[in-house]
This record gives C-alpha cells, sequence and structure tokens, in this order.
C-alpha cells in the first residue's frame, strides 16, 4: 500500500463523514449528493489502486 492509496481512502472516509453530518443537519440536496460522489470516486480509487487495476 503506497502513500496515495491511504489518502484516498483516508479522504474518502473523511469525505463519507461529511456526507453523514451534512445531511444530519439538513444541508441542501445538491451538497450532499455532490460530496457522497466525491466520497464514492475517492474509495474507489483507492481500492482500485490496492488491487493493482489502476496505476
Amino acid at each position: 500500500m503506497t502513500g496515495l492509496n491511504t489518502i484516498l481512502i483516508v479522504l474518502g472516509l473523511f469525505l463519507a463523514g461529511g456526507v453523514y453530518s451534512f445531511a444530519k443537519q439538513k444541508q441542501p440536496t445538491g451538497v450532499v449528493v455532490l460530496l457522497g460522489i466525491c466520497s464514492a470516486l475517492c474509495l474507489l480509487a483507492g481500492i482500485l489502486r490496492i488491487q493493482g487495476l489502476w496505476e
């Protein structure tokens, strides 16, 4: 596991926490959806890099 993998996964988890917090605070739906998409992409990129499918 390299540093970039770790950063992507930690960033994805951080954004996932933001999604939960923003949804709980009843923030605009667009912000929650945008954070959710960013979180999913970061986590997916980190996992794909760990598996060696994306370099």
